[in-house]
């Protein structure tokens, strides 16, 4: 399948091809509607040969190549296959797009230091869950470790200590990097402010630039409420200290915290919740 792939993979030796699927014909006539001359054209065609895309026969002093139909028809369920696959996660290749274009948009925004500042972020959802369960999650390791990283990542060290003064540390890698080759791509480092069990944290976390810097200072507030069948769960994010090459964070921001907490709603019911998310402009 490969070495078919690489012989239609050229320009020329694919003219041959669409002109094969006409009918037979000569080498002669070949070069000569494919633009070429003999000699390219004779070895053109070995290479197809060679790759079972199409037979000749000797007649009187020419040689005549015919088009195999089934080699094709195994090429275009594989490309379709693919296709179909790409298909199905097209809801990850749109996540994909709307999260680059989002770092345009945030990049030719961040023109100076402190360029976020005061930017707010609000997330609600409804958690079929009493608040012990929905709390274990938001401070247990094993249990943050679950959802509190978007979907393409994997978390590698979490803690947030529900205590004054306490760690709160995420650090994550690739979820395709199943060998750990890239190592650690993300790490936010801060301290829990605030807390009242079972209704509320506070706390702040810093994403760290590559250079060991501060993208900005995250100060977050989860709140845990009782709703109709079960929890309700807000998340505020207000940015501070934003540097200028914080700009790829920011605009991660929403698109990961939506996939986090969906990610919680599912390891907490099993299933979906209703949700409702804005952003909120600063006052």
């Amino acid at each position: 399948m490969h070495e078919r792939l690489e012989a239609l993979g050229e320009a020329a030796r694919l003219r041959i091809v669409r002109l094969l699927t006409e009918r037979p014909l000569s080498v002669g006539v070949i070069a000569e509607r494919a633009g070429l001359r003999q000699p390219q054209a004779t070895k053109h065609l070995q290479r197809l040969e060679r790759a079972g895309l199409v037979v000749s026969r000797r007649s009187a002093n020419r040689r005549v190549y015919a088009l195999e139909p089934e080699p094709l028809r195994e090429l275009a369920a594989l490309l379709t296959g693919l296709a179909d696959t790409a298909e199905a996660h097209r809801c990850d290749r749109e996540t994909f797009e709307a999260y680059f274009a989002a770092v345009e948009a945030e990049t030719r925004a961040a023109d100076r230091a402190r360029w976020a500042d005061e930017r707010t972020f609000v997330f609600d959802r409804v958690l079929r869950a009493s608040r012990a369960t929905v709390w274990s999650h938001l401070t247990e390791p094993d249990l943050l470790a679950r959802w509190w990283a978007p979907n393409d990542l994997t978390v590698t060290e979490v803690a947030l200590e529900p205590r004054p003064g306490g760690r709160a540390v995420l650090a994550y890698r690739d979820a395709a990097d199943t060998s750990g080759v890239d190592g650690t791509v993300g790490r936010a480092e801060g301290v829990v402010d605030e807390v009242a069990e079972r209704e509320r944290i506070v706390l702040r976390l810093s994403p760290l630039l590559p250079d060991g810097g501060t993208a900005f200072t995250g100060h977050y507030e989860f709140t845990l409420s009782d709703t109709e069948g079960g929890t309700g769960l807000g998340v505020r994010l207000r940015i501070t200290d934003s540097a200028v090459a914080s700009a790829e964070f920011v605009a991660g921001i929403e698109i990961g915290w939506n996939q986090s907490l969906d990610k919680l709603t599912a390891a907490v019911t099993g299933g979906a919740s209703p949700r409702q998310d804005r952003e909120e402009e600063p006052s």
